[in-house]
């Protein structure tokens, strides 16, 4: 079972990117975790490793936002991004 199905604690939400249009994936990304609070984390799936948008959330969030994968198989990503104070 990959990590995006386990269930998950109050402040972890899931985002399967995989269900996005890809036109509309980086601005869905940037709205949801515009949304977090402090302490919140968006659990982020996807079927390829999305390293231009890593590198955009770094340059836009810098240390606000900490990324974290928990599983990196091909076909099978799931990063954490978690929303700092």
């Amino acid at each position: 079972m990959h990590a995006c199905n386990h269930s998950t604690p109050e402040a972890l939400y899931p985002f399967d990117a995989r269900g996005v249009a890809k036109r509309f994936r980086h601005a869905a990304i940037f709205g949801a975790l515009d949304s977090l609070h402090p302490g919140e984390t968006m659990r982020f799936c996807n079927d390829h490793d999305p390293l231009p948008l890593l590198a955009q959330l770094q340059a836009r969030y810098g240390d606000a936002v900490e990324i974290s994968y928990v599983q990196r198989e091909p076909g099978a990503i799931v990063i954490d991004f978690a929303r700092r104070g």
